[in-house]
């Protein structure tokens, strides 16, 4: 015998033609069907007064939500988002908070489904961790500690010209010191913009950098003639390991951002993109919490470096017991009556050289130690940065 496949508004129904034959009780039947009296009252009075489609399903929402989002408030965090697109639910209620201190906020969740439902959000694929630590930007509090430069990735606009973004951050307050659209990668470009900071920020102590032109060379030394410019103003060099983007994360976070906001889709030239660049540095530094940042925005916590920028590049010094040796056309010295080469970035620099140990002698260039040399070989143990 098949079985007999039937669902609840026939079984309601069977139950309300059941009782209204006057052939049973409720009792009985409420027994039977496997329902309480209360139920059972309710569904014959609602055939009663509302037919057979009282006995359809209701939703069991709730009439009346008092904590429900407000349309008001729904709009504005709407518009918001659209306007700033990479902002997410954390940013998008430390904004409402700050506009509107007298209201009460929508939690996070509300507003992630807000977003959801408007299909202003997506999922965010998980990515597998790395397993192998270190070699990170040094982590630190002060601003002016740290600054982080790097260019992002290469993109053409939309007259087939390249643009190379250039960007320089500071590490403890995340403020973005420069976003400049390039279109080349130059050396005497990145001297001439990093200067104005120095002029406007004052200097840093230290600055992170990968690699790569114009920031270091495939010299013994590591060393680039815009490297050897910071030597030579005091600021310490910090290098991430090869081909690990992820030592200088902050940064490549701010890049993902970047990106997004103002180069998809890139703009027609390089001076619209660079109109572009602007207003992202603004909101970045004005407008856009950072949840690294307790979600302050980074122009609240940053502030120019004592160091000022000197009118003059003075020569290096050194102590009175260094050898001190000129530094020739062809990166080489004179030392010990043979040619030994140092650097060609350190070209008609003074370096300084510091026995160290019986026929050890450490070459140094300002404060940034350079190698040492074993007089008894003539060679050179050079040290990257």
């Amino acid at each position: 015998m098949p079985w007999q496949e039937t669902d609840a508004m026939d079984q309601r129904c069977r139950f309300v033609v059941t009782y209204l034959s006057g052939q049973f009780e409720m009792n009985e039947l409420c027994r039977h069907f496997g329902i309480s009296r209360p139920t059972g009252y309710k569904w014959v009075e609602r055939y009663r007064s509302e037919g057979a489609a009282g006995l359809k399903e209701r939703s069991r929402a709730a009439h009346h939500c008092p904590h429900r989002m407000s349309a008001e408030a729904q709009q504005w965090l709407l518009a918001e988002r659209r306007a700033h697109r990479s902002w997410g639910p954390r940013k998008l209620l430390k904004r409402f908070r700050e506009r509107y201190p007298s209201r009460k906020a929508p939690s996070r969740s509300a507003i992630a489904q807000l977003l959801r439902r408007h299909g202003l959000s997506e999922p965010r694929k998980r990515r597998a961790r790395a397993t192998q630590g270190g070699g990170r930007a040094p982590q630190v509090v002060e601003p002016n500690a740290l600054w982080t430069i790097d260019f992002k990735g290469q993109f053409r606009l939309g007259d087939r010209c390249w643009c190379y973004p250039l960007t320089v951050m500071d590490r403890a307050s995340r403020f973005l010191l420069d976003c400049h659209a390039q279109a080349c990668i130059s050396g005497t470009i990145v001297r001439q913009r990093m200067q104005r900071l120095f002029q406007c920020y004052g200097l840093p102590q230290a600055i992170h950098s990968d690699n790569g032109a114009p920031f270091a060379a495939t010299g013994p030394t590591g060393l680039s003639r815009l490297s050897v410019y910071w030597l030579k103003l005091g600021i310490q060099l910090h290098r991430s390991r090869p081909g690990r983007p992820q030592d200088n994360g902050a940064h490549e976070r701010m890049h993902r951002t970047l990106k997004a906001e103002t180069a998809r889709p890139p703009s027609a030239t390089l001076r619209s993109q660079q109109h572009r660049f602007r207003r992202f540095q603004s909101e970045y530094n004005q407008e856009r919490p950072h949840e690294a940042l307790n979600d302050q925005v980074p122009a609240r916590l940053y502030r120019p470096s004592p160091r000022p920028y000197p009118t003059r590049l003075e020569p290096a010094h050194y102590p009175g017991h260094f050898q001190v040796r000129r530094v020739r056309t062809d990166g080489t010295i004179k030392c010990f009556g043979q040619l030994l080469f140092v650097s060609s970035a350190l070209c008609a620099e003074l370096v300084g050289l510091d026995e160290v140990d019986d026929g050890l002698w450490a070459i140094w260039f300002m404060n940034h130690l350079l190698g040492r040399l074993d007089v008894r070989t003539m060679k050179i143990t050079y040290l990257q940065v």
